[in-house]
């Protein structure tokens, strides 16, 4: 079995035997309350494989973080995107992430032919691009890229927990956790907390004295 097959499809099935330049695409911080939503895309080296490639949210936090430093020394190409706070409230969360994965792709310093894409919608982009479902635990191209844009969103989520305390942000790196839920009611929110998510909405309009009426918005 080939070094590219190994690369390209966990499975051995999903991608087989390509000529071409592929890229894994994967984003990390859709669900959260607060900051950016992190992508990521990765084109391996077929003659440089990396062994234990996976989902990162199914690895421990030590093995991502030796994983990381090997996908940057070995990948071909690797770029590490994200849409601010600001651009998830204006867009919504789901084009904010296709724009941070656009700009994931475009930061490549080498033009892949295939994007292969976590999930089941693909951004717009110059090369031809395939939506996996849970490809982060099929492609390695993919789970490489989860792997990059998870490490790097927690490291800053690890960042904002020394600037804004008392939100346990390090730990539950911005979801929706009863913990957060309860900070964000008691301390209200802060400039990286995303406006247009409801639990966030609210906790502005608690702290801003705005009254809802039952029933109405």
């Amino acid at each position: 079995m080939s070094n590219v097959k190994l690369q390209m499809g966990l499975d051995f099935n999903l991608v087989a035997e390509v000529e071409e330049l592929v890229a894994g695409v994967d984003e990390v911080g859709r669900g959260p309350l607060c900051g950016a939503v992190v992508t990521a895309a990765v084109i391996l080296d077929p003659n440089r494989p990396i062994l234990g490639l996976d989902d990162s949210k199914k690895l421990t936090e030590a093995r991502r973080e030796k994983l990381y430093d090997e996908i940057c020394e070995k990948a071909l190409s690797w770029c590490i995107a994200r849409a601010e706070v600001e651009e998830i409230d204006e867009l919504n969360i789901l084009h904010a992430t296709m724009l941070a994965m656009q700009r994931a792709v475009q930061g490549l310093h080498i033009t892949p032919k295939l994007a292969m894409i976590d999930g089941n919608r693909c951004p717009k982009l110059s090369m031809r691009a395939e939506a996996v479902i849970q490809g982060d635990g099929k492609v390695p191209a993919i789970a490489a890229a989860s792997i990059l844009a998870k490490v790097s969103r927690d490291r800053e989520m690890a960042a904002f927990e020394l600037i804004y305390p008392g939100y346990g942000i390090g730990s539950h790196k911005g979801y929706p956790t009863p913990v957060h839920l309860e900070a964000l009611a008691r301390l209200g929110p802060t400039p990286i907390h995303r406006r247009s998510f409801a639990p966030v909405r609210l906790a502005y309009e608690a702290r801003d004295g705005v009254i809802v009426s039952e029933g109405f918005t």
